[in-house]
């Protein structure tokens, strides 16, 4: 008696130059794929509809598959447990709820700075952090997901500006803002947190709409665009708030320290604070770098025609 030929669940998709095949199988093993003039043949040992068995069907096309295209055969993928598009599709999908979250919190910090300022105008300057600081503090302490993506490969952007931007942010959220109660009333701090949320209310959504392979032109101008005069604005911001914590650093004598005999001098947390200025503006420099030549990647000045 002839055993009954097995043929899985097939989906098809079309674009305008490109074919592809799903085969519902999983823990697939030794599958034979080949094509012969206008005809695809699979054959595999897998588990599908009919439990573990040996599945085969043959895929005729309208036309002759040109010889070259043979070597496309990867588009057709086995759907299997731990598959690497299972893989892609878990990453996409945490890729995106994080995003959605900071896009969420900062956009809640945007409209809410904003519309304190056209209620209470100049005075909103003042009361900054006691308003937002809560949700700035979450979105901060969440940035550190960023940094050990890109570390780890999950995702490609280079580590160094991911770094230098959560350790900077945080420097001052934490250390300049959180730390004195004399900084948190002045009106640096709107311009802070202001800025810093104008960047990140385009640059997360564009990021979510990577994930779904969705490109959407004005929002992607605006990615590669806002942060030219933001970003700088920013980090000016920054250094006057630094400026400004130096005397207070230095009336209160927080996280100042007297070194140890012989030498017993005071160090001045102060001292650092002018060091952290230099670095501030270098990291300015290399992420500034870093963004201008992913612009430039993405609107490349067109070659010049050489008559």
């Amino acid at each position: 008696m002839e055993n009954q030929v097995l043929t899985p669940h097939v989906y098809w998709a079309q674009r305008h130059r490109e074919l592809y095949l799903r085969v519902e199988l999983s823990d697939v093993q030794n599958p034979a794929i080949s094509i012969t003039e206008n005809v695809l043949h699979f054959k595999a040992q897998g588990h599908g509809a009919k439990g573990d068995n040996v599945y085969e069907f043959h895929l005729e096309f309208l036309d002759l598959v040109k010889p070259e295209e043979e070597e496309r055969l990867n588009k057709l993928r086995l759907e299997s447990e731990g598959s690497p598009e299972t893989l892609a599709s878990l990453r996409k999908g945490y890729l995106f709820m994080y995003n959605l979250v900071q896009f969420l919190g900062f956009s809640w910090i945007f409209v809410n700075l904003t519309v304190r300022f056209f209620i209470l105008g100049k005075e909103s300057f003042y009361d900054t952090f006691h308003s937002v600081a809560d949700m700035m503090y979450f979105c901060q302490m969440l940035a550190v997901v960023e940094t050990i993506n890109a570390a780890i490969g999950v995702t490609k952007s280079p580590v160094m500006p991911s770094l230098i931007q959560l350790l900077g942010r945080n420097f001052i959220l934490f250390i300049i803002f959180g730390t004195m109660e004399e900084m948190q009333n002045k009106a640096v701090v709107f311009f802070v947190f202001y800025l810093w949320s104008i960047i990140e209310i385009f640059r997360y959504p564009f990021y979510m709409l990577a994930c779904l392979d969705m490109d959407w032109k004005v929002l992607t101008w605006l990615r590669y665009t806002v942060w030219i005069p933001t970003y700088p604005l920013g980090c000016l911001a920054e250094a006057v708030s630094v400026i400004q914590s130096i005397p207070v650093f230095n009336e209160t004598g927080r996280f100042s320290f007297t070194l140890p005999y012989p030498v017993k001098i005071k160090v001045r947390f102060s001292f650092f604070l002018q060091i952290y200025l230099i670095m501030l503006f270098l990291g300015l420099y290399i992420n500034f770098r870093h963004l201008y030549k992913q612009r430039r990647r993405r609107y490349g000045q067109k070659k010049k025609k050489v008559h």
